[in-house]
């Protein structure tokens, strides 16, 4: 069966039951627990069709290189993956390793579920990673999972329909990136010239993608948190910039009235249907952009506002702390990030690697890999500091709050307003 991405993202259950991984032991009942054989591990993932083929791979080769060890995967749908992880934890079965969110690590991690990684991992693993990735799986100083892979928002356009439009000069190098007056300007060529119904943009901030907001608030120069991850700094000048900026994007109807953060209209479905020019959009996004989009279309940079910035997406790598197998877990996370795992799973995926080493110009995508350094220099103006907010333990808390005040601000809230109730918000989710 083909697994649509967009369906994916939407959470519509294309995968309606756990698979049978070939070459892999199998946990039923929706979720695994983990296994008291000390040679078996349990691990519980979803994942798209390419991404599941890449920890399928990943998991033969481990246990070809470690005879008698043993993986069991169990894949779930996306919508129930969580439920099955909290539920697992409470009644104290989870798996031994399981795959998770960067803005969901934290909240695992702060809770103490996660095992602390640090006595298990072999010396130098730090240095394997990029120090955005490195410091997007830090709790209290410690790392509680490696970074697998990453994604980052850049802005797929309609060729054709910008091309009407009389746009043709559009950014090829992140240096070049339109600044949020150059966008603004595109967007108004745009509306003077789309059909009636057509708008110049959409934005994914869509469910918990609203951390994708924090982008412009980057690009203002701004933050969230503190260093602490918990003391609200988002009442200031950049986070009234940030509001602002993205409150004009309905002000001035260069976005439709429905791309809201609680939307349940994807944003890049409305790319699809081509009532949109542009979407901001992560490189997973491409293999369903190649055989199913109807139009030309290309990727460039998002915009800059004071400085460059991005949001930091994609997922980690966390064994439990309650796993039994402590030893054979790390060494499991290690194998499946070291840099030929991590090439091929990115590649197929179209997914951004968290090593240095793959960001040398090694890595292409199997579909489109002309579009690569895109979506890899997108990821490089992502700054350290920007992801380890994201990994705040509290975000589960937060993220509700951005969404709230966030179309509040889009209805019409002034952005005064909106940051001092985001910063109470906050302040109250981290106690703080």
């Amino acid at each position: 069966m083909q697994f649509s991405r967009r369906a994916f993202l939407a959470a519509t259950g294309a995968v309606a039951a756990p698979l049978l991984l070939p070459g892999c032991g199998f946990v039923g009942g929706g979720g695994g627990s983990g296994s008291g054989d000390a040679d078996t591990l349990t691990f519980t993932t979803w994942g798209t069709d390419a991404e599941l083929a890449g920890f399928r791979a990943a998991i033969s080769a481990f246990q070809d290189a470690n005879e008698g060890k043993r993986i069991e995967l169990n894949a779930v749908p996306y919508e129930q993956m969580f439920t099955n992880i909290d539920a697992q934890l409470q009644a104290g079965n989870p798996p031994d390793v399981f795959r998770v969110p960067y803005y969901t690590f934290g909240a695992y991690a702060g809770q103490g579920q996660l095992l602390d990684l640090t006595p298990h991992l072999s010396e130098g693993v730090q240095d394997q990673f990029t120090e955005t990735a490195w410091a997007a799986v830090q709790n209290g100083g410690s790392p509680f999972g490696l970074p697998h892979h990453t994604d980052t928002s850049a802005i797929l356009y309609n060729a054709d329909l910008l091309a009407a439009a009389g746009i043709t000069d559009i950014p090829t190098t992140v240096e070049d990136a339109w600044t949020w007056d150059e966008l603004s300007a595109v967007a108004d060529q745009l509306k003077a010239a789309l059909p009636a119904g057509t708008y110049p943009f959409a934005y994914n901030w869509q469910g918990n993608g609203v951390t994708r907001w924090l982008s412009l608030l980057f690009q203002a120069d701004g933050a969230f948190l503190d260093t602490d991850q918990a003391t609200p700094l988002i009442d200031s000048d950049a986070g009234r910039s940030a509001v602002e900026f993205s409150s004009s994007f309905f002000a001035e109807q260069w976005v439709p009235e429905t791309d809201t953060t609680t939307s349940s209209t994807y944003a890049a479905d409305s790319w699809f249907a081509g009532t949109v020019a542009m979407v901001w959009s992560g490189a997973f996004q491409i293999p369903d952009a190649d055989t199913t989009a109807d139009f030309e279309w290309g990727v460039t940079f998002a915009p800059r506002g004071v400085r460059r910035g991005g949001d930091f997406g994609g997922n980690a790598l966390v064994a439990t702390a309650d796993t039994g197998k402590p030893e054979l877990a790390a060494a499991f996370l290690e194998f499946v990030t070291a840099r030929e795992q991590m090439q091929g799973f990115c590649q197929s995926a179209s997914l951004l690697p968290t090593r240095p080493d793959l960001l040398d110009g090694s890595l292409a995508f199997d579909v489109r890999p002309e579009l690569t350094d895109v979506f890899v220099g997108q990821a490089s103006q992502v700054q350290p500091q920007d992801a380890a907010q994201v990994a705040s333990p509290s975000m589960s808390g937060i993220i509700p709050v951005l969404q709230q005040e966030l179309d509040a601000a889009f209805l019409g809230q002034d952005a005064a307003t909106t940051v001092a109730n985001m910063s109470q918000g906050i302040a109250d989710a981290t106690g703080a």
